[in-house]
Parts: C-alpha cells; structure tokens; sequence
C-alpha cells in the first residue's frame, strides 16, 4: 500500500513535540513499561492504526512480554493471562479510546479508583490520550508499519 497522503512531519515536525514530550513524561510515570505498552497496543488495535500496532507489539516483545498476551489482548476480559490492575487499565483503555460512545462510565472509574492513586489514574488517562492521538495521525495520514526484516 502506498499513500500519497501528507507526512505531518516533513510538513510541520513542531506539531509532534508536545507529543513526543507527553510519551517520555509517560515512560517516567507510575506506568510500568509493560502497563504503558498494553495501553497503547489495545487503543492501537481498537482504532486499527497498523503502524502503531506494530510498533508497539515490537516494543512490548523487546520487553519481554509474552506472544500469548499479545494474541489475548483482543478478548483480555475473557483471558486468565491478565492481572486484576492490569484489566482495569485496559477496561480504563477502551472507553478512553471509545469516549464518544458512553464516556469513561462510573463504574469503571470507581473500580479504578480502588485500585489505583490519584496519580496512576492521571497516567492511565494520558497514556490514553496520548496512543489515542497517535493512532488519529496514524489512520488520516495512512502512515505504513516499517517492514520486518525477520
């Protein structure tokens, strides 16, 4: 597939900064890398951007997650392989990403809420935020996922 869309980077590569800075404040946070990872892997396969799923699926195999994590992530709420915090970040995750639908429903953030402080939540919204934005550029320019040379 080639795309005679803009690359918004050669076009005006200041109007990633404040992203890119959001992304490295992200990986400072209370997240760990795997929490951070599935954030963006779930959003990414949620609003179909290829080139951020594989991105990150890239990462999160260099950081040790397992394949068949990866492979559940589409149904985590009927899989035995996720983590009673690491399902309230996803479930955070989409109804981040599906926002305009229902919002962020109450009984989701009070359960995160019980589980989490004040600042991890702040962490789980902005990492929301963040994949949620780059998966956006991602689909309207048709950015390409980097062919593996695996």
């Amino acid at each position: 597939m080639s795309s005679d869309r803009i690359d918004i980077n050669k076009v005006n590569s200041s109007y990633y900064s404040p992203l890119l800075d959001l992304h490295k404040q992200l990986q400072d946070s209370s997240l760990s890398k795997s929490e951070l990872l599935l954030i963006y892997m779930r959003a990414s396969f949620i609003n179909g951007c290829a080139y951020c799923i594989q991105s990150h699926i890239k990462d999160a195999i260099e950081n040790g997650e397992k394949q068949y994590r990866i492979h559940a992530l589409t149904a985590w709420e009927d899989s035995p392989y996720f983590s009673t915090e690491e399902q309230v970040i996803l479930k955070m995750t989409e109804e981040i990403t599906d926002i305009s639908n229902y919002g962020v429903s109450d009984s989701t953030y009070h359960k995160a809420q019980e589980t989490f402080t004040e600042d991890k939540i702040a962490d789980i919204i902005m990492a929301g935020t963040c994949i949620n934005a780059w998966n956006r550029i991602g689909r309207a320019t048709q950015l390409e996922p980097v062919k593996s040379q695996d």
